[in-house]
């Protein structure tokens, strides 16, 4: 049996954590069938925030500070209220297969915004990208939708831009430290504000809410809002950034999968269609060149 190279584990580390994000929204669907949204969101943030506080608290880690500070408030509110709010309540509209697909084009968005952020000047290739994966998800959208673009796909939208600027908000955060301190530091900050919100919208009773509900919360807390970033940044720092980002385009496939089979959804052919457009323009758009604004 052989090694395996830095890199190959790297590969490895990060499509994990690209399978435990995938399985995120067929788990918020399962979760908001008994449990508020707004619960579900704080929860999450809560239970990842206890945990990250033994890691941080052992391992002896000083909290960022200054400018530092103030851009990981920005990337903690919107990826720890501000996605899993919109997912959460567009998980009462529309199937988790929908959510999937429309979420896919996130890749092109967060590539989008962090371009804009660190002042360069995405190319002509990659604009179009974006316009036809804009595109795709809204005739998508309106397919599903009988016509009409409904609340469920402005959440999904929502949700989008939330995590576009919670992740490049993180990503100037992780050239001077490792990703899973700074989504540990994150969920941490997050507690005054997320921990009354879970105790306010908490269900009367406890026990009425199934088993396999409070699972899929569980998961939501532990796996999709803290763990996984675990493997996802791992792999991204073994393997290399350019490479294992790739496998992020899996997650679209993951979801649907997990759709049909956690939520027992029915995804036509030309749901699957959709996804590999979608997939497709997004890798693309990723490869097209950046050009980086002359001052």
């Amino acid at each position: 049996m052989f090694p395996l190279s830095r890199e190959t584990l790297g590969l490895i580390l990060g499509t994990i954590g690209v399978v435990i994000f995938g399985v995120t929204l067929p788990m918020t669907r399962m979760a908001v069938i008994s449990l508020n949204p707004w619960f579900v969101t704080s929860g999450r943030a809560v239970v990842a925030g206890l945990v990250a506080s033994l890691v941080l608290l052992v391992l002896r880690k000083t909290i960022p500070r200054g400018r530092d500070f103030l851009t990981l408030l920005v990337g903690s509110f919107f990826t720890i209220l501000g996605f899993p709010g919109f997912t959460g309540f567009a998980m009462r509209l529309v199937p988790a297969s929908h959510g999937g697909v429309v979420l896919g084009i996130l890749p092109l968005a967060v590539a989008m915004f962090a371009a804009i952020a660190s002042g360069e000047r995405p190319s002509r290739g990659f604009w179009l990208s974006a316009l036809i994966g804009a595109v795709l998800v809204v005739g998508f959208s309106l397919r599903d939708g009988g016509g009409s673009f409904g609340q469920g796909d402005l959440l999904l939208i929502g949700s989008v831009v939330s995590a576009s600027v919670g992740y490049t908000a993180f990503a100037r955060l992780t050239q001077t430290r490792p990703g899973w301190e700074v989504i540990s530091w994150a969920v941490v900050i997050g507690l005054p504000f997320t921990l009354p919100l879970a105790l306010w919208t908490a269900p009367a009773d406890f026990g009425a809410v199934p088993l396999v509900h409070w699972g899929a919360f569980l998961y939501l807390g532990l796996m999709s809002q803290y763990i996984g970033f675990f493997f996802w940044n791992t792999g991204l720092a073994m393997g290399g950034q350019a490479r294992v980002s790739q496998t992020q385009l899996l997650q679209t496939f993951v979801t649907l999968a997990c759709a049909a089979l956690i939520n027992g959804e029915s995804v036509d052919l030309l749901t699957w269609g959709f996804a590999v457009a979608v997939v497709a323009v997004v890798l693309v758009g990723r490869r097209t060149r950046i050009e980086q604004v002359i001052r």
